[in-house]
């Protein structure tokens, strides 16, 4: 019996085609993709195909159209096998991270892709990543679904999701995972590495949440930054602080000042890095021993992309106990390192 894989197109390069007429991309009728790929036929599993009415940019996709996807496969769960959603790559990490935390208790594979060319173009990597992703969307094993979580497939990998950031907007191997491993390579073989796979250990059912707060800003610290920024900031719950190595920032009075102030009128602060691989380490120099004076909360080797879906999932959701510092400092879906320090890969 082949397996079952719900295909959800939202949008984005993979499926739009050349004008050669005027050379530009436009959208195809996605309904039409079986003859387009007619390869799609021949694979060992059964592909139904959901199109947004409307394929968007992924630069368009937002906490709107997370929820849509979330609740759609949430619909469709115990329908299908396995989800495919092709997407467009500048939020492709948005969207995976966003759906790792929505989509809880997963027993199913959840997989993203994307491309760099449209599908029409004849040196296009969008033939590979889709054929691909199907085979890892519906690859079981004794009866049980072999990846079980949300999942990036680009340019013969297979990524974490909720830790994927895109790090090239020019070459096909656009994705990685600098703080975590591979979870598989497609070669002549599909591989797939078991041992860092995630699993849940919970024996709660598949279900949905798909609360999203948008009371969350993004600040990106810079050597001559004007401090009383700070306090111009518009008021919001959580601020997500990007900072300098492994935790630094300006060793001043009035740094410390405007960060209490914040810290006094409720907002909650996550701290992050600006380096792509490693993390926060509080208390390893001087400079970042004001975050722990403060209250501040460690986001450890996140990526900013889950670092701020992470927050806008916690905060204010009555289905989680506790205080959202508490909450965020849990590993929920792989999403952030056990140890204290960043292993590199």
């Amino acid at each position: 019996m082949k397996r079952k894989v719900l295909l959800i197109y939202t949008g984005g390069t993979i499926g739009m085609e050349k004008d050669y007429e005027t050379g530009s991309l436009q959208a195809f009728d996605f309904g039409n993709i079986f003859k387009k790929i007619p390869e799609m036929k021949l694979l060992e599993c059964e592909v139904s195909v959901h199109p947004f009415k409307k394929p968007l940019d992924s630069s368009d996709m937002g906490p709107e159209e997370w929820k849509i996807i979330a609740n759609y496969i949430g619909k469709n769960y115990h329908n299908f096998d396995g989800f495919l959603i092709l997407h467009g790559t500048d939020t492709m990490s948005y969207t995976a991270s966003a759906l790792s935390f929505m989509l809880k208790n997963l027993g199913k594979p959840v997989i993203l892709t994307g491309s760099q060319l449209p599908i029409g173009d004849l040196r296009t990597d969008a033939k590979e990543n889709l054929l691909t992703s199907l085979n890892y969307a519906s690859l079981y094993e004794n009866g049980n679904a072999v990846i079980q979580e949300v999942a990036v497939y680009f340019e013969y990998k297979l990524l974490r999701g909720n830790r994927t950031l895109k790090y090239s907007a020019e070459y096909f191997d656009a994705y990685q995972t600098p703080n975590y491993p591979v979870l598989g390579q497609s070669g002549v073989h599909l591989n797939i590495q078991k041992d860092f796979l995630w699993r849940n250990t919970t024996s709660e059912p598949f279900h949905v949440d798909n609360h999203i707060s948008q009371e969350v800003f993004f600040w990106r610290i810079f050597p001559g930054m004007h401090l009383n920024h700070f306090s111009e900031m518009p008021k919001v719950k959580v601020l997500i602080l990007q900072v300098f190595g492994s935790g630094t920032i300006f060793n001043t009075q009035k740094t410390q000042t405007m960060l209490q102030n914040l810290r006094k009128q409720g907002t909650e602060i996550v701290v992050i890095s600006q380096c792509v691989s490693g993390g926060i380490t509080f208390g390893k120099y001087s400079n970042s021993n004001i975050f722990t004076k403060i209250g501040a909360i460690s986001g450890r080797d996140i990526t900013a992309e889950s670092a701020l879906t992470k927050a806008m999932h916690l905060l204010d959701n009555p289905k989680y106990e506790g205080t959202f510092a508490e909450n965020f400092a849990k590993n929920l879906c792989g999403e952030v390192s056990v140890e204290t320090h960043a292993e590199h890969y």
